[in-house]
């Protein structure tokens, strides 16, 4: 066989993620095996490598054929130098992890942020499949961002572009605080602890509302209830989709996309975010600006770390 195969890797607290992509980015294999994040640095680097050869072993494909080994990492990063600075959820701080990779694997080796890698996937194979420019949001317990120009990420001067859930998007009088340390971004309302946080409020301030008798609350219980007529559920909903149209409709106008594409677990809620987020895009964007861009689902799940990954060696 003389087909060259990539394998991508999205690296998580709990799991680590393999798959193996042909060149038209089409996921053929995947494993998936505990990232041991209690072990520390060095096991979990073992257990990457350990899992990219078990996959390749377990094909139909020879080490001779991987092309490459890309890596979606959660954390602030040196992109330049292939440095993970800083991980919230993984016990890594200034680790050169694109060339131990490399040495240890003796394959090229790319990394790039977790949020830009599941954009890659998607516009590779997935919700953006043969749109060269595209934005996409990942709605989850922050909201994720990446941005894909002319087929690739747009990583800005310093490897930062894409900071989509931190754009302050929320009026002073309304905005709390994020976990970033700044006030009214966009996270703190559209993610999953946004919406949950808002419902919690509204349960605290007294308002009527089936949530009321939720012990442990989840979004997904607040968009069952605004399916269900819950008047504060759905003006929380709406609440979350406003300022999402809304950022989308500032993005627009600075890059004009051919498509937005959402996904993560928030964008499951289906047409009840979907049409309001629509709604709101289309009111504050400007004709010009908005003809022809469609606002869709991402389609590729849990897949799309893993085929974004292999996508870094996209030429």
């Amino acid at each position: 066989m003389s087909e060259t195969i990539y394998v991508g890797v999205d690296l998580g607290g709990t799991a680590i993620k393999v798959g193996i992509c042909d060149e038209q980015g089409q996921l053929l294999n995947t494993y998936e095996g505990p990232t041991e994040t209690e072990k520390g640095t060095e096991t979990i680097i073992d257990n990457i490598v350990k899992y990219v050869h078990l996959i390749v072993e377990q094909s139909t494909y020879t080490w001779e054929q991987v092309g490459g080994v890309g890596a979606g990492l959660a954390g602030f990063m040196d992109l330049k130098e292939g440095i993970i600075l800083h991980s919230p959820n993984l016990p890594f701080r200034n680790v050169p992890i694109r060339a131990i990779l490399s040495e240890r694997l003796g394959k090229p080796v790319r990394v790039d942020n977790d949020a830009n890698v599941a954009a890659l996937g998607e516009a590779w194979s997935g919700a953006g499949q043969g749109v060269a420019n595209c934005v996409c949001y990942t709605l989850g317990t922050g909201v994720g961002g990446g941005i894909i120009i002319d087929g690739k990420i747009y990583q800005g001067f310093s490897g930062v572009a894409g900071e989509l859930g931190h754009m302050a998007v929320i009026p002073d009088l309304e905005a709390i605080q994020c976990g970033c340390g700044k006030m009214g971004c966009l996270e703190t309302v559209s993610s999953a602890t946004g919406i949950i946080r808002m419902a919690k409020d509204a349960v605290q301030r007294g308002d009527r509302t089936s949530l009321s008798t939720l012990e442990h609350m989840m979004a997904k219980d607040v968009f069952d209830a605004a399916k269900a007529g819950d008047e504060v559920a759905a003006r929380i909903v709406n609440r979350a989709a406003f300022y999402l149209g809304k950022a989308m409709s500032a993005v627009a106008m600075v890059l004009n996309p051919e498509r937005f594409i959402i996904g993560g677990g928030v964008s499951k809620a289906g047409d009840i975010l979907f049409d309001e987020i629509r709604n709101v895009f289309y009111k504050l964007t400007p004709d010009s600006l908005q003809k022809g861009i469609e606002i869709v689902p991402a389609t590729l799940g849990n897949d799309a770390g893993m085929i974004g990954a292999a996508g870094l060696f996209r030429s």
